[in-house]
């Protein structure tokens, strides 16, 4: 959606065009069926073309790279040959799109911009395959995007020039998340009727959530929601139950984009017990509902969390470290319009302004 969201408001602009190459990686019995996602689909007036790639189980990590080269290849080729054409590449994570991305950009001798957002610079370039091909993506690359000023320190670690790094934030759409007017009626609706804590996002154990269930025991009366699906479900329910809170863990499962603002309004605070994000939109989008939030010290959330009516960052990833700040952020919460406002800085407009400089920066050098 993130990736989605700055695309749209980017060709919004009326500057720039784009159609959209998303492979998607296929294995017999494995994945969803073939049919299971179009080859061609419209979404919000971009045309997304969806081919597969093979993908086999446990040597994804090093077979993907080549795989979804030679898919978006074949593709690229019938887009050029029906009469489509392109200026440069942008491509998003450096692994495995943008090591596809710049052999693409060899292939057909178009610039290649690649955003970084998280895991791709802090957790893969330790696998010593992914590592090598990541750091030749990072020099083959025309320019790199980081998310947030701590990624873009991951990158030149990696050895990106600093010239080569552009920090561009993601953004919020304001117009959608938003505060819904009758708080107490939703939380009605809910059955919600003391403090709520609200967590978004996969169930897997990066997300943290099972230390924010193991935060409720120093919490008690506190409700937590939990929307999102995954793998973790089970576990995260096992969790709960065994430290005696399962009464107070709801996991919603994946809800709806537009329901969001819902869940938002109708939380106390919303807690990001991640491990590694680059810039979680999610923190954004909850304040602009205006609800503060409780994040743990993940790349980007000092950067999103930099006034106390944003809620605070925790100093550590842990139970009792996410427990004392929920503590102390519902002992004094902030005016929850403060929040809204707050996060009114960071619409999309700098976002689009800024990749619009960097690709006349990058076009006209190739030119």
């Amino acid at each position: 959606m993130f990736v989605e969201n700055r695309l749209r408001h980017l060709v919004r602009s009326g500057e720039a065009e784009s159609t959209v190459l998303a492979p998607v990686p296929w294995f017999p019995g494995r994945t969803p069926a073939r049919d299971a996602v179009p080859a061609q689909e419209v979404r919000h007036g971009l045309t997304v073309h969806h081919p597969r790639f093979l993908a086999p189980p446990g040597i994804g990590m090093y077979t993907n790279p080549v795989a979804l080269h030679l898919a978006a290849r074949a593709a690229l080729r019938r887009m050029l040959a029906s009469g489509l054409a392109f200026d440069a590449i942008d491509a998003h994570y450096l692994y495995p799109d943008g090591v596809a991305a710049v052999r693409l950009g060899r292939d057909f001798g178009l610039p290649v911009v690649i955003t970084a957002r998280g895991s791709d610079t802090s957790q893969l370039p330790h696998y010593a395959v992914p590592g090598r091909l990541i750091r030749d993506a990072i020099a083959r690359a025309a320019a790199l995007v980081a998310v947030s000023a701590g990624l873009a320190e991951g990158l030149h670690a990696l050895g990106a020039p600093r010239e080569k790094v552009t920090v561009l934030r993601n953004g919020v759409d304001l117009s959608v998340f938003q505060p819904v007017a009758d708080r107490d009626a939703i939380r009605a609706e809910l059955g919600l009727d003391g403090p709520t804590l609200l967590s978004v996002g996969l169930l897997i154990e990066r997300k943290g959530h099972h230390l924010t269930i193991e935060a409720l025991r120093d919490l008690p009366g506190h409700t937590l929601l939990i929307a999102g699906e995954g793998p973790d479900r089970a576990a995260l329910l096992a969790l709960a139950a065994r430290l005696g809170v399962g009464d107070r863990v709801r996991l919603l499962g994946a809800q709806p984009h537009a329901r969001l603002p819902l869940l938002y309004t109708a939380a106390d605070a919303m807690v990001l017990a991640s491990s590694r994000e680059g810039w979680a939109n999610v923190l954004l989008e909850s304040m602009a509902c205006g609800t503060p939030v409780v994040a743990t010290p993940a790349w980007g959330s000092r950067e999103a969390v930099a006034a106390p009516e944003a809620g605070l960052v925790v100093e550590e990833g842990t139970p009792r470290a996410i427990a004392d700040g929920v503590r102390r952020l519902l002992a004094a919460p902030p005016d929850r319009a403060a929040t809204r406002a707050y996060a009114a800085r960071f619409g999309w407009e700098e976002t689009t302004e800024g990749q619009l400089a960097l690709f006349r920066r990058i076009l006209g050098r190739a030119a």
